[in-house]
């Protein structure tokens, strides 16, 4: 049995578990679908995966404050759960494991997993990582946060040594990790011995392909932990490609007359947020010149319709991303990869360390523009906007990209890595292709 474990606080980690979850029932797998509850739970119900809410489930409050929580949000001096919730969790998850003999479970923001995998002696795959993995920061390339990293004299330091230094103390930095740390001594399990170690699994699927990414895919796939006491023993890194959603949606009428009026449209989809912050980057957005599509998901947005911007709920940003001239995006790995997927330029504003990898690696194709968290709702990003949307540079570049994915099928890339851990019970080897 394959156990599936979203965090169904957040739409795009909802959406990715649903695409494996496909892969692997079309290859016949035994598949087990675990939450701990959240808006997107019916999400996967109405897609006919059966889900299993461990415990009471999480309240919409639970949620936001989680949300609020998260790295890049919330303080690094705290773990997201309380130690009483992640040994709640984690004795809830263990015995779930035991009951219907899960050999390897899958996960994303569900982090208790990497300890519960351990209290039931399986195996545990981390998907949700996206760019923010060991050989982007091993080549220097993670761009170091706005707020200051502690470093002695940092103020006076060069943007380069800065962002060296940074590159180099990741693998040594343990913020988010004590709550987890103090339930794992309790258990008597082995700990989370670094941040990155917390964003990782015994493997973790790289959901994006060699010529995007930047590094070759001998380096990926034969990967090896250094220091190894910065992370799990064992731990291994796979190539799959792409994973995004395709939620099967229909575009609604008033959402197809909209997009077929003609001239610039750009959409926002924007989850993981503020209402008041979708609202502030809308009005810039519209500021630019486009008509604007808001896909609002959970977002309280009454009353915001005007003339020239449409607010709708969950779309499905597959069908259409390849519609529009633009889109403005936060910059979590879903919707990056289905803006590149859809060869749509577009604008992010990173919230955390995952998304600024994310986006850095689509400034780096020449498709996107990043503009600091600060200034999404201010002039810059109308500039952004504008400046992107006339690009043919850009929109070139989106294209190529678009071409580049297509042949890879992600979802199943996965499925196949999942199944050979099942089978073996320890990290899949590397493959080519």
């Amino acid at each position: 049995m394959i156990c599936l474990m979203p965090n169904c606080g957040f739409l795009s980690e909802t959406s990715r578990i649903l695409e494996i979850h496909r892969a692997l029932t079309d290859r016949g797998a035994k598949v087990l679908t675990l939450t701990h509850g959240g808006p997107y739970v019916e999400l996967l119900r109405d897609h006919g995966v059966p889900v299993e809410v461990l415990g009471e489930g999480w309240t919409t409050q639970r949620v936001t404050e989680f949300i609020a929580s998260i790295p890049g949000i919330g303080s690094p001096e705290q773990s997201m759960w309380s130690d009483e919730e992640i040994r709640r969790f984690v004795a809830l998850e263990t015995e779930a494991f035991r009951a219907h003999g899960v050999r390897v479970v899958v996960t994303g923001w569900t982090l208790t997993a990497l300890l519960s995998s351990q209290v039931a002696g399986i195996p545990v795959v981390v998907e949700h990582s996206g760019a923010f993995v060991p050989p982007l920061f091993e080549h220097g390339r993670a761009t170091p946060p706005d707020t200051p990293l502690g470093l002695p004299l940092e103020g006076l330091m060069p943007a380069r040594l800065r962002k060296f230094l940074f590159n180099k103390g990741l693998p040594r930095r343990k913020v988010y990790t004590a709550g987890f740390n103090r339930v794992a001594a309790e258990l008597g399990i082995p700990g989370i011995p670094s941040f990155p170690a917390l964003l990782m699994g015994d493997l973790t699927l790289i959901t994006d392909i060699p010529e995007v990414f930047g590094v070759s895919r001998d380096r990926v796939d034969g990967w090896v932990p250094r220091p190894a006491a910065a992370y799990r023993p064992g731990a291994r890194l796979r190539y799959t490609g792409p994973l995004f959603a395709r939620l099967d949606v229909p575009v609604p009428p008033q959402v197809e007359r909209f997009l077929d009026a003609g001239g610039q449209v750009a959409y926002v989809a924007l989850t993981s947020t503020s209402p008041e912050l979708v609202r502030g980057v809308v009005e810039r957005v519209r500021a630019a010149g486009p008509r604007v599509l808001v896909a609002a998901t959970v977002h309280d947005m009454a009353g915001f319709e005007r003339d020239g911007v449409l607010v709708e709920g969950v779309l499905p940003s597959h069908r259409i991303m390849p519609r529009v001239q633009l889109a403005v995006i936060a910059g979590g790995q879903g919707s990056v990869q289905t803006a590149m997927a859809s060869g749509t330029p577009f604008v992010g504003f990173p919230l955390q360390p995952e998304q600024r990898a994310n986006l850095d690696i689509a400034v780096r194709q020449g498709l996107a523009s990043s503009v600091p968290l600060i200034q999404a709702t201010t002039p810059a990003m109308t500039r952004a906007v504008r400046a992107l949307l006339d690009d043919k540079r850009a929109h070139a570049a989106a294209h190529h990209v678009r071409e580049l994915y297509a042949a890879t099928d992600g979802a199943g890339n996965a499925a196949e890595a999942i199944l050979e851990l099942a089978a073996v019970g320890q990290p899949a080897p590397s493959r080519k292709g």
